[in-house]
């Protein structure tokens, strides 16, 4: 099982691409980058074309014009600085909570990941800072609120301008403010100048969204192997039959994700003398309606489906991560300039719409609430002593009635699921702004911050989850039964009693079930 913060330090080369994987250590500090000399190139073309249409004092938005319902008010080219500067001032305007400092970090790489495409005119000096930045310990300080993801996240990244203009602060890596001056002094960088267009070329983008999404789409992946996880020591712990996760499902219904599931739930039980392996239909009829084995018939659904379900959740994160990664190789600016120093061009258009990650992130939350779901459920069933195969009530041990075991966790489990459900999509409430000129918008970076909120309950269920399942090992395991557990359920088991200890008798539970949800966010479930 590896952290994160296990991996050493290394190197990315990136020209036009980055894996989300790579990104994800990037924004956590765990690997460098450096451009590669055709980006570099490609860039400077850019920019060489962009002097250029500066040069011929063509029109074009945000260089010799307003910005927004004021683009049709011409600005001389004397003024080329100052529009740039107003640009940052009036956008800058955010407010609540900092991103984190992984996340702002995240928020840079997306940036850079934009500009380096060349077609935003860029200047080298701004490129240099990004990489500066992502390659050193701080982070800007951003204001989490602010931005309708319509001309990309302007708000949030006029906040990163500030910053690289020496004004408002960094985060340290323990989210400390640091001042802007002292961060850019100690990296030995000049402040950005906003001469050209670099002031538009860093705001306008999809950055904070797609940043965040990069996050969302490497926690839910890791939620999604927690939940199979913890289902097949449920499985274990209930006697549950393997027959509903036969191959042979996923064959007559070829779902990626509902067959990669069942394979995954058929290894986490291998070694288990727990699971009734044997199909219903090969029981025997003897004399008049009686069986030669037991009678119990078909698993409850939170058992019996969790392919089809986990295995649709898993389909659409899926999904959410092409979104995403195309998202962060990608041009998000407007205008572009696709162009060379010998035949410079722009093209206005709307790269800068977030609406593929605000969709996207809205279709994650729905499967967020769907695992989430599942997994109440799932806790609901292992404590019910109507329905939990003869545990006690709760899961309890010691004197019953005296001692409620995990009654309190199980209604906090009820309720983070209330919570997860209590808010709906983003995407779908455009509201006209910025003078009927942004009258269409994504809400895209709402959509991706629901999503981290709701992936941050979701783990504190699967928490609960975790110590109910090993909780329900420990009492099979106290009834004397010889029967073995398989390698994958005991590793569970060991993860959680490093954390929590068996419950005897009752304790308060809260601050256990923070330390396994943070756990959670970070690694996959430990194996064998």
């Amino acid at each position: 099982m590896k952290h994160l913060s296990k991996i050493e330090t290394g190197s990315l080369l990136i020209d036009r691409a980055i894996s989300i994987e790579n990104a994800v250590l990037v924004a956590n500090g765990r690997m460098n980058v450096r451009l590669t000399d055709g980006a570099y190139a490609r860039c400077a073309a850019s920019h060489d074309g962009l002097q250029r249409i500066i040069n011929e004092n063509r029109h074009v938005y945000g260089i010799t014009t307003g910005f927004g319902p004021l683009a049709n008010r011409l600005v001389s080219s004397d003024n080329g600085i100052a529009l740039q500067q107003n640009l940052i001032h009036h956008l800058a305007s955010g407010i609540g909570p900092n991103f984190r400092w992984a996340e702002a970090r995240a928020i840079v790489l997306a940036r850079l990941m934009s500009v380096v495409q060349g077609a935003s005119g860029a200047s080298a000096s701004l490129i240099n800072m990004l990489v500066a930045v992502l390659n050193s310990r701080f982070a800007p300080a951003i204001p989490c609120r602010g931005t309708v993801g319509a001309s990309g996240d302007l708000t949030p990244l006029a906040h990163v301008a500030l910053c690289l203009q020496g004004r408002g602060n960094f985060l340290n890596e323990n989210g400390t403010n640091v001042p802007a001056t002292v961060v850019l002094s100690s990296l030995s960088l000049p402040a950005l100048s906003l001469a050209d267009r670099d002031g538009l070329a860093l705001v306008n983008g999809t950055s904070a969204m797609t940043g965040l999404a990069c996050f969302n789409t490497m926690q839910v992946t890791h939620a999604i192997h927690w939940s199979m996880a913890t289902t097949a020591l449920m499985a274990e712990v209930l006697g549950g039959r393997i027959e509903a996760w036969h191959a042979a499902f996923g064959m007559l219904r070829p779902h990626a994700g509902q067959i990669f599931v069942a394979e995954k739930l058929r290894e986490h039980l291998s070694g288990s003398e727990w699971i009734i392996r044997k199909p219903i239909s090969e029981r025997v009829l003897t004399g008049r309606g009686g069986w030669t084995e037991d009678i119990t018939g078909q698993d409850a659904y939170s058992l019996r489906c969790a392919p089809q379900v986990i295995g649709a959740v898993f389909d659409l994160a899926d999904w959410h991560k092409k979104t995403v990664q195309h998202e962060l190789c990608s041009v998000t600016d407007n205008p572009i300039f696709p162009s060379s120093a010998d035949d410079a061009i722009a093209l206005h258009g709307g790269n800068f719409m977030g609406q593929h990650i605000g969709l996207a992130s809205d279709a994650l939350a729905g499967g967020i609430a769907v695992l989430a779901g599942l997994v109440e459920r799932q806790i609901a069933r292992l404590t019910d002593e109507k329905l939990n195969n003869g545990l006690s009530a709760f899961l309890h041990q010691g004197q019953p009635g005296l001692n409620s075991g995990l009654m309190g966790a199980q209604v906090t489990a009820t309720a983070l699921l209330a919570e997860i459900r209590s808010v709906g999509p983003s995407s779908i409430h455009s509201i006209s702004t910025n003078g009927a000129n942004q009258d269409v918008v994504s809400m895209g970076t709402i959509a991706a911050r629901l999503v981290r909120d709701k992936l941050v309950l979701l783990s504190q269920i699967q928490a609960i989850m975790c110590i109910a399942v090993a909780q329900a090992m420990d009492i099979r395991i106290s009834e004397g039964s010889k029967k073995e557990f398989s390698p994958n359920a005991k590793a569970l088991r060991h993860f959680v009693r490093k954390q929590s200890e068996v419950i005897t008798t009752d304790r308060p539970l809260g601050q256990e079930i923070e330390m396994i949800a943070a756990a959670i966010v970070d690694i996959p479930p430990p194996s064998s």
